[in-house]
């Protein structure tokens, strides 16, 4: 029998996120390890769930193994339900043949039944790449509460950095009667965030529309909110006023880690009232050899530390060797720094290896603004080798070069 669910959510989770590089070779962005133990993912599925909404879709596509085989069957999120729980939707297929999601309005337009099958009142669209914690269910009920047929939470930026996001103008209702995409000359700072909640019986007959228009880019910017806003359906704004982080390049990547760091970090993830969740490795606990040095730093489980680092995260089971330096990085899953060698200003990705006395990136304080050095996963850099800052590694780099 099917059980009537009043809310549920959709997760855009398909990006490549090509401007994170090599990052993203062979995983989809909402994948990328965060934090010392999390994945970006994350933090909107524990939003679902400390919300209280326990049916999520998670819309795939750009490199999926990865991020499938991490949610699994959602249990880490207490996801793992009879009915409802976390679904894994990759595109569409139709008779022999499969389409690729054409945009963010067609992704949710291709899982129409899935939707149905649930009979929701309202659903909630997310994008599955920021780092932020935010109870939905306070925005839906705002959302229930102004009748409206779509409410868009925003964020007050400056007005130097409105232009570079979808602009909500509002009334002094929040109403929303106009939208812009980057406006040169903004006239709000209401920036959108892309989360919408939806009421589903309007949704669903735009998205109908969307799909039947040719010149459609099939977008809810560009497309579904303008058409719902000329029809003159009832868009509200909703106000978020805390920690929010687009983690969609690597300088944002790095300062979202960075920002974990010490008692006064804009995001708590030691809050008992809202935990983040994740499928975090089973291993035994960290370790700091006779000498090491640690200060203003994130240390994960199975961590081996016999060098010095230095305002820096450190995922499971890397390895920092005798007399190595680490300052300013992130030095993610089961990566090694070679003894004597030198990381700083850096993104070390999963399972790379730095050789002995190797040098990586230079000192922040020297550095251009956002000249992070990158090494892609599973990389080795040879022994004495240079990567000098701003450098992005997709191949292994041999000995003193």
């Amino acid at each position: 029998m099917k059980i009537k669910k009043e809310c549920i959510a959709m997760l855009l989770a398909g990006g490549q996120g090509s401007r994170l590089g090599v990052l993203t070779k062979e995983v989809a962005k909402p994948a990328v390890p965060f934090g010392g133990k999390y994945r970006i993912i994350d933090f909107p599925l524990s939003n679902c769930v400390n919300s209280g909404i326990d049916t999520v879709g998670v819309l795939t596509q750009y490199m999926p193994l990865d991020l499938n085989a991490y949610i699994g069957n959602g249990q880490p999120w207490d996801l793992d339900r009879n009915y409802g729980g976390v679904s894994i939707l990759p595109p569409y297929v139709h008779g022999k043949t499969g389409d690729w999601y054409k945009g963010t309005a067609n992704a949710i337009y291709q899982n129409i039944h899935y939707i149905d099958n649930y009979d929701p009142d309202y659903v909630v669209v997310l994008s599955g790449d920021h780092i932020y914690k935010m109870d939905y269910n306070k925005m839906l009920q705002y959302h229930k509460q102004t009748d409206a047929a779509c409410t868009i939470a925003v964020l007050n930026v400056t007005l130097e950095e409105a232009s570079r996001f979808g602009i909500m103008n509002t009334d002094e209702n929040n109403r929303i009667y106009e939208f812009e995409e980057k406006p040169k000359q903004p006239k709000s700072t209401k920036a959108s965030m892309g989360i919408y909640i939806f009421t589903w019986s309007k949704l669903r007959q735009y998205l109908i529309a969307d799909e039947a228009d040719p010149q459609s880019e099939n977008d809810f910017g560009k497309n579904i909110i303008p058409e719902m806003l000329g029809n003159g359906e009832v868009l509200m704004a909703y106000e978020f006023d805390d920690y929010w982080k687009d983690v969609g390049t690597v300088q944002s990547l790095w300062e979202a880690n960075m920002e974990l760091i010490g008692v006064d970090s804009p995001i708590n993830l030691n809050d008992p009232s809202w935990r983040i969740y994740s499928r975090s490795p089973n291993v035994q606990p960290h370790y700091v050899a006779p000498g090491a040095s640690l200060s203003e730093t994130i240390v994960t489980e199975g961590a081996i530390i016999a060098g010095k680092v230095e305002h820096s995260v450190l995922f499971s089971g890397c390895k920092i060797g005798k007399g190595a330096i680490v300052r300013d990085s992130v030095i993610m899953t089961n990566a090694v720094i070679g003894e004597g060698a030198v990381v700083e200003y850096s993104i070390v990705g999963q399972g790379v290896v730095i050789g002995a006395n190797a040098t990586v990136g230079a000192p922040k304080e020297i550095c251009k603004p956002g000249s992070i050095a990158l090494i892609g996963e599973n990389l080795t850099v040879g022994e004495g080798a240079t990567v000098e800052p701003g450098i992005m590694v997709s191949e292994n780099i041999p000995a003193g070069r």
